[in-house]
């Protein structure tokens, strides 16, 4: 089993390139994924968040507003390293459980960690990994793309960007890159070509 970590900034389409993996017939752990599943109400960490920033970041339901908690720690760095030391323990535990998971039960799978912010915060330490790959693209199609699926004024799409290491500077430690400034196609003939070198059988 092949374990790679991919990554990238925001909105440079790294759920675009899993789902080329996943059609090539990588398994993909998301890590967004499992993040929901830890947060949901009744768990620990779902208490320590509400703890942590008051209960005005809840829905009538008590489930956590993403976009209203998104708000604080997106313009508050200390509070962004409060709620990832609240949620990575969790997050990382589940991930690890999945991927020993599948080992057990396809040794011959390559299997992709979609880590948003792997070479933010977590660090690339913290998952045994065979390799990183980091999806990079133009910072303005990156700034386009936040305003179109997040609904955000360029301002705030401006300072989410800002909120995050470059991913140049993420690309200069990452084993391979992935560029997704262009089109899908142009994306689909890299991820072919990676998916032939991790895969080349």
């Amino acid at each position: 089993m092949k374990v790679i970590g991919l990554t990238g900034g925001i909105a440079t389409g790294v759920s675009t390139v899993a789902k080329i993996f996943r059609e090539l017939g990588a398994i993909v752990i998301e890590a967004d994924k499992i993040a929901r599943e830890v947060v949901v109400p009744g768990t620990d960490v779902h208490r320590k968040i509400v703890e942590a920033f008051g209960k005005e970041i809840l829905n009538p339901d008590g489930t956590i507003h993403r976009q209203r908690l998104g708000q604080i720690v997106f313009t508050d760095a200390t509070a962004r390293r409060k709620l990832n030391r609240i949620t990575h323990p969790s997050i990382r535990r589940r991930i690890q459980e999945e991927v020993e998971q599948i080992g057990e039960q396809r040794p011959d799978a390559i299997v992709l960690i979609d880590v948003p912010l792997l070479l933010d915060t977590t660090g690339p330490d913290t998952f045994e990994m065979d390799g990183v790959i980091v999806v990079t693209a133009d910072g303005d199609r990156q700034i386009d793309r936040l305003m179109n699926r997040d609904g955000l004024s360029r301002e705030d799409a401006e300072r989410r960007l800002a909120a995050q290491r470059p991913a140049a500077e993420k690309a200069e430690e990452a084993d391979w890159v992935v560029d997704n400034s262009g089109s899908v196609e142009e994306t689909r003939r890299q991820v072919e070509g990676l998916w032939k070198k991790l895969h080349p059988h």
